[in-house]
Order: C-alpha cells, then sequence, then structure tokens
C-alpha cells in the first residue's frame, strides 16, 4: 500500500483542520493506521492510531481530546480531525499504516509501521 497525507496548511490557533490520507495499492483495509507528527529539532511523536477495522482508536495523552481519528475503508483513506488548535501541534504530520500482529499494545511505535506517507504541513499561528 501506498499512502499520501494531504489538508494541512495555516490556521490561527483554536481553529480546526482535517487530514486525509489517501491509500493505494493493496486494500487499505488489511492495514492498521497511524498519524504521527514531527515539529523542527524534535523527534517524531505519536499521534494517533486506529485498528484495520475501526472497532478501537488510540490518542496520544497531550492531545487531551482535541483530535480524532477515523477511516472509510470504502474510499481508501484515513482522517484526523483537528480541533481546538495550539501553536505547539505545528509540525509535519505523516500517516503510516502496518499489518503487524499484537497492534494494542504496539500502536504508539513508529518502529512498527512499514509504509508511510510524505506528510503534509501544519503551522498553527498564535
Amino acid at each position: 500500500v501506498q499512502l499520501q497525507a494531504f489538508g494541512g496548511g495555516l490556521v490561527q490557533a483554536g481553529e480546526s483542520l482535517k487530514l486525509s490520507c489517501a491509500a493505494s495499492g493493496r486494500a487499505f483495509g488489511n492495514y492498521h493506521a497511524a498519524w504521527f507528527r514531527q515539529a523542527p529539532g524534535k523527534d517524531r511523536e505519536f499521534v494517533a492510531a486506529i485498528r484495520r477495522s475501526a472497532y478501537a482508536t488510540y490518542y496520544a495523552d497531550y492531545l487531551k481530546g482535541r483530535f480524532t481519528i477515523s477511516r472509510l475503508n470504502a474510499k481508501n483513506t484515513l482522517y484526523l480531525q483537528m480541533n481546538s488548535l495550539k501553536p505547539e501541534d505545528t509540525a509535519l504530520y505523516y500517516c503510516a499504516a502496518t499489518s503487524t500482529a499484537s497492534y494494542s499494545s504496539r500502536y504508539y511505535n513508529a518502529e512498527i509501521y512499514h509504509t508511510w506517507g510524505k506528510g503534509t504541513q501544519v503551522t498553527v499561528s498564535s
């Protein structure tokens, strides 16, 4: 499967933005998926993850309920709805996919994802 993230942009603090990740190639529904982000000078960090059937989602603690991950397998698309954006959310956002087992115990680990999109830039001004 190949991934391409899009939907980033420049917004003001407090506004919302919805990212999309389009999958092509093999059936996207066969893969668990996640969003990660990387700010300048910082390590890549986990944002949110969703199981292949979407029956379970996982979030980074620091989000405090501001973001929602979802997917529509029929359209081979992964989403990230971001609300109440803050300047510290400024980063390059990546989507990733994996078919690994034991996902519920490792979803936050970037090393288990074998396919990555190129990322889309989100900039939040204060």
